[in-house]
């Protein structure tokens, strides 16, 4: 496995597989890896002959009440790990050049942002859009794969890759989750024992809206009544947002009548966490 620090290696590297005709897949991160990350990696190495990992914790993401410093980071377990799932490179830059002094192009996806995390996280997903397309043009990938954990990045980054005609396929797998159904999240060691029995209420609250769905249940502001007072049945929960919105548009909706999603953060203690659930979907628990 090969440790690439520098984006003009990076660059050189990828540009030599393509033009012998090899397939690149990618999974970009932010480190401190849980199964989650490590199922994706396995999926994007069936896709290509090289699977790319970036690591970097991007800056522009994390906004002035969020503490980049405190996010959790540990690459020689990192590189350890991926090295045992068959990474062939990891993508390891520095800040210095990835936003150089002088920085000042960004990228911005509109609607799709403006609701659910978009509300109270501003500026977040231009963070998460502007370094996928730095890094998409800097690793040069066929496919790149991502988690549907965080929903809402799924559908910016497809609208993204759809709007500035990107050279590249964008592939979505379903949410991965510990044994007790707890969508697995970096955040998760922040998790006091007894804040995480309360943290468990959001799986068992999207459980519960699907029951409500399979039932004829149709509207929004009934499924959400429901999924809400459960969730605040727990002690150490503060609920961001519980919303059932177009599963394409992310736009809130009165009455599921196409595909749609339920998506959920919720503070449990002092940690974020967030899930979601498709109507209909299998929830994989």
């Amino acid at each position: 496995m090969k440790i690439i620090n520098s984006i003009a290696p990076m660059q050189s590297f990828a540009e030599a597989l393509r033009l012998q005709g090899k397939k690149i897949s990618f999974v970009p991160t932010m480190g401190y890896f849980h199964e989650g990350h490590l199922d994706l990696m396995r999926e994007a190495r069936k896709m290509a002959d090289c699977l790319v990992v970036s690591i970097y914790v991007n800056p522009t993401q994390f906004g002035p009440k969020e503490d980049l410093s405190k996010y959790p980071r540990d690459f020689d377990r990192d590189s350890k790990m991926a090295q045992d799932v068959g990474v062939d490179v990891i993508f390891y830059p520095p800040n210095e050049e990835m936003y150089p002094e002088n920085y000042q192009t960004y990228v911005n996806v509109e609607k799709v942002t403006q609701n659910l995390c978009g509300l109270s996280r501003p500026g977040h997903f231009r963070g998460v859009t502007t370094i996928c397309n730095k890094l998409f043009n800097i690793v040069k990938p066929h496919v790149a794969v991502f988690g549907k954990k965080d929903y809402q990045q799924f559908i910016t980054i497809k609208r993204m890759v759809t709007d500035m005609n990107l050279d590249l396929e964008i592939i979505g797998l379903p949410t991965v989750r510990e044994a007790d159904g707890l969508a697995m999240s970096s955040r998760n060691v922040y998790l006091k024992e007894n804040e995480r029995v309360s943290a468990l209420n959001l799986v068992k609250s999207l459980k519960l809206a699907q029951k409500l769905y399979d039932s004829g249940e149709r509207k929004s502001s009934r499924i959400l009544s429901e999924v809400t007072g459960l969730i605040k049945s727990a002690p150490y929960t503060e609920i961001d947002y519980v919303k059932i919105c177009d599963a394409t548009t992310l736009m809130d909706i009165d009455e599921i009548a196409t595909q749609a999603v339920i998506a959920l953060a919720v503070k449990v203690g002092t940690t974020r966490l967030i899930d979601n659930h498709v109507f209909g979907d299998p929830l994989n628990t």
